[in-house]
């Protein structure tokens, strides 16, 4: 058995949340990069020359690289032969988000759903916890903004629809967003289990690192037959047209009951943000 004191883990999730919101990951910048080589529309290659420069100036600058500073979304795995000391575990968590948005500046952007009374600290923070084996903890924190979280839907679709259902879903649901989501965007597709299942298997599609297809050629044959689709929608980054709507589309799947195809899409906008560490 190993102890993780809770200071620790409050320590890492606090940096994380300032370091994904002031740093892009390079695989985002090197999606960007590519894309403005292939774009051929003059104004697309605008925003994407735009979008560097805005990622440039918040690394050097250390400063928020949208004013959407998210929903604080958390994945931990922890070891099961990990003993937190010191405190509760789930308070750990939070004490790192209160500290990160206060520390980093961060706009505090979660209220009550009814009242909007801001809560002032954004928290609570969106919490998946799971054990594995070993002795350590994983951490993952990807702020989620407002913007493109209200374009994701999910839908419970027959059977019989198969996989040209998922893709004319998954397509169509981007058709629908247009320019909300701030494209370009990366699209997480979950498919199978139950309604919230695939609702999960989205959310972590989106932590994939961009440029990595699944391991299941015929899942990343339709992960990029789904792009292409994406592609020729003509939204455009900013939706201003163009060639680059998506950065990636990620799919993970799962099985599901013999009466149901569960579909989940998960948008992230043109900041899709995500740090993680190991303790």
């Amino acid at each position: 058995m190993r102890d993780i004191e809770a200071n620790r883990i409050t320590e890492a999730v606090k940096r994380l949340c300032i370091d994904a919101n002031y740093h892009l990951g390079d695989d985002v910048l090197q999606a960007f990069q590519k894309a403005h080589e292939e774009e051929p529309s003059i104004v697309a290659k605008a925003i994407l020359e735009e979008l560097c420069e805005n990622a440039r100036i918040a690394a050097q600058g250390e400063f928020p690289l949208c004013q959407d500073t998210g929903f604080a979304v958390v994945f931990i795995e922890v070891g099961q032969d990990v003993h937190v000391v010191g405190g509760d575990l789930k308070e750990a968590i939070e004490e790192g988000v209160r500290q990160g948005y206060q520390e980093g500046y961060l706009r505090k952007s979660i209220c009550h759903p009814f009242t909007r009374r801001n809560t002032s600290d954004n928290t609570p923070a969106v919490v998946h916890i799971d054990i594995v084996p070993g002795d350590k903890v994983h951490i993952c924190v990807a702020p989620k903004g407002g913007g493109s979280e209200n374009m994701s839907r999910v839908t419970m679709l027959t059977p019989g629809e198969g996989i040209e259902g998922v893709k004319r879903f998954v397509i169509g649901r981007i058709r629908e967003a247009g320019a909300n989501p701030c494209p370009p965007i990366v699209v997480g597709v979950g498919v199978g289990g139950t309604l919230e299942k695939a609702a999960m298997l989205a959310k972590r599609a989106l932590l994939r690192p961009l440029g990595r297809p699944h391991p299941d050629p015929e899942i990343a044959g339709i992960e990029q037959s789904v792009l292409e689709g994406i592609q020729r929608t003509g939204i455009g980054p900013a939706g201003y047209g163009g060639r680059t709507t998506a950065l990636a589309v990620h799919m993970e799947v799962f099985p599901c009951h013999i009466a149901s195809l569960p579909v989940a899409v998960n948008i992230n906008c043109h900041s899709a943000r995500h740090k993680e560490t190991v303790l």
